[in-house]
């Protein structure tokens, strides 16, 4: 490395020491700097941990590309100052702050409320542990300017990260994000009146100043007897509901939560994972804090439904948006539900008991959504329903924006899902949540099982007879170096000359969501949004099989979705996997490009 380049990093490193307000990020920054470890500087220092509609996140370190106190507090300071210049009456409307169990997450919120009480904002802040959902919420129950959830969600232990809610209670969707990383930029040096280095007296005095509020009882109160009053069909048979449930949080903030959710709707309690239940920052007993993940994540789960003699495991993630289902089947074998799957069964419950609630709606004015990457069997069963359907770009802040969208059109807004097991079933938030699906799931599972003797994989199995049988194979690698991720869609894209065929499977149309290209439309222009930020594209196959192959927004991670429907399974299964295996072998190349698969 150049002395001019160890210069600039010297300079760097200084200026960021000069900001800090953590003494143990210094001692790091300061022990970097005397070691002479450029290379590590270089990446802590040189790019800023980037600000996008998914907020911040990263892993917890000293530095301008991590998260930390400084990160943590510029970020606010920017946020604070863009809702300034775009709320009216932000002081009064107030934003609301949650955070889950994972290290630092308390103090992240703590700061951010701090950045915000300087500037004479009120700040709703839970004091208990929150699932992330009852941020947007809260955003709509108070009417406040917008929402902050300190959390990383489900990443590894070393990670966190700061999620931003609209006013709509809805995710930040573009401009938004670029307009807040602009006043970021513009609020890099600690605002003095926020009181960072003695933030806890200063909260203390706001608490009394009424400016600081605990909306915690609010969330106790108005968001259970609203999913109770909203989404509970079946009370009274739910008293004498039989069918044993376990339950996990996976060390995450669930579990108190999950248990209120039951309660509301009158089920039996039920039966914790042990080791789990209570949250740890630390997720001692999985390799990776994700249901997502498989049987590895979830073999405590079956240890204890074994205990219980249980046939239903029910989990969140670590924040409790997400929702993950097995089951025991009659063999003995675990079924752990893909998020496609659980959409479809989530998906016609949430519409049948609306229809059966309101027998005169009209259909066509019920709306289902989910994202693109997501099964078309949702598609399928609103077409056979008459109900209006809709696709979107992959993220909750898609979904929640459209539904949104929606009702101001005059739609009934049902029911949305993501494959990565999110679920929204109503309008109570704009965001997926896995704890009012938890007790969805679980009425819905005791009613097929008392009034059908259905299993839940049995009522997958009849709506597939419904509505066609719909095989997926998603799944993702490890690409731990931007430039490769670059590489690989850069081949793909061949300077606009894209593959004619994978293997022996010829392809029929290709959309590229980077750069707007759709080759199925008149003007070969896609009618989703675009971002070139992002790499997304989507061949599909003269066979009828559709694949997408992305980059993730928030994990080191290239991801495929496949999808091939038709009415022998096996032959299905067989012939989508194929495909797949071609897409890998002569796209992906995992060897060549040291992609790094899952270990389960």
């Amino acid at each position: 490395m150049s002395s001019d380049r160890k210069s600039e990093l010297t300079k760097l490193a200084n200026e960021w020491i000069s900001w800090d307000i953590n003494e143990n990020d210094k001692k790091e920054m300061e022990s970097l700097l005397k070691s002479g470890n450029w290379e590590e500087l270089d990446q802590r220092l040189t790019k800023r941990i980037s600000f996008g509609t998914a907020g911040l996140r990263g892993a917890m370190k000293a530095g301008a590309s991590c998260m930390n106190d400084l990160t943590v507090l510029q970020a606010s300071q920017g946020l604070c100052t863009y809702l300034e210049r775009n709320v009216d009456g932000l002081k009064e409307k107030g934003i609301v702050l949650g955070y889950d169990g994972r290290y630092n997450s308390k103090r992240f919120a703590d700061l951010t409320a701090a950045a915000f009480l300087s500037r004479g904002v009120k700040v709703y802040q839970m004091t208990r542990l929150a699932a992330t959902p009852f941020v947007p919420f809260l955003v709509n129950l108070k009417g406040a300017a917008g929402g902050i959830m300190v959390t990383a969600s489900h990443n590894p232990k070393d990670d966190n990260g700061y999620k931003v809610y609209w006013s709509n209670g809805a995710q930040i969707v573009e401009p938004h994000d670029k307009g807040i990383a602009k006043c970021i930029e513009e609020n890099l040096s600690p605002w003095k009146d926020a009181n960072y280095s003695s933030v806890d007296s200063f909260l203390e005095e706001k608490k009394k100043e009424g400016k600081l509020l605990d909306p915690t009882l609010d969330v106790e109160k108005h968001y259970f007897e609203g999913i109770a009053a909203k989404y509970c069909n079946h009370k009274e048979e739910n008293k004498k509901a039989k069918l044993p449930i376990i339950y996990t949080p996976m060390h995450g903030v669930g579990g108190y939560w999950a248990a209120k959710a039951f309660e509301s709707f009158g089920l039996p309690p039920f039966f914790p994972v042990p080791e789990q239940i209570e949250p740890d920052p630390a997720f001692p007993t999985v390799a990776f804090p994700n249901p997502e993940e498989g049987k590895g994540a979830l073999s405590l789960s079956m240890k204890a439904a074994d205990q219980h003699s249980s046939r239903l495991v029910i989990a969140n993630d670590p924040d409790a948006d997400r929702l993950a289902v097995a089951e025991k089947q009659k063999n003995g074998e675990w079924k752990i539900f893909t998020g496609n799957e659980i959409g479809i069964i989530l998906g016609h419950w949430a519409w049948t008991q609306y229809k059966s609630k309101h027998p005169d709606v009209d259909p066509s004015k019920c709306a289902v959504l989910n994202s693109t990457v997501s099964s078309k069997m949702l598609a399928s069963m609103a077409k056979k329903e008459g109900l209006y359907y809709e696709e979107t770009l992959t993220g909750f802040k898609w979904l929640g924006n459209k539904a949104e969208q929606l009702q101001k059109e005059g739609k009934i807004f049902i029911f949305a899902f993501e494959e990565a097991i999110g679920f929204m079933i109503g309008d109570i938030c704009l965001d997926k949540d896995g704890i009012r699906s938890a007790a969805v799931f679980a009425e819905m599972a005791n009613w097929i099982d008392s009034n059908l003797s259905r299993t839940c994989s049995e009522q997958l199995d009849y709506l597939f007879k419904e509505y066609g049988y719909f095989a997926t194979n998603n799944r993702y690698f490890f690409c731990y170096d931007p430039k490769v991720m670059e590489t690989i869609f850069g081949r793909i894209r061949n300077g606009n000359k894209y593959p004619t065929s994978v293997g022996k499977y010829k392809v029929k149309n290709i959309r590229d969501l980077t750069t707007g290209f759709d080759d199925s439309k008149p003007d070969q222009k896609a009618a989703l949004p675009t971002s070139s930020s992002t790499h997304m594209i989507t061949f599909t196959f003269e066979n009828g099989c559709v694949v997408t192959l992305r980059g993730s927004g928030t994990e080191p991670k290239l991801k495929y979705y496949a999808e091939l429907s038709g009415t022998d399974k096996e032959q299905v299964v067989s012939e989508l996997n194929d495909v797949v295996a071609q897409i890998i072998q002569h796209l992906l190349e995992p060897e060549r490009n040291g992609l790094v698969p899952p270990k389960d």
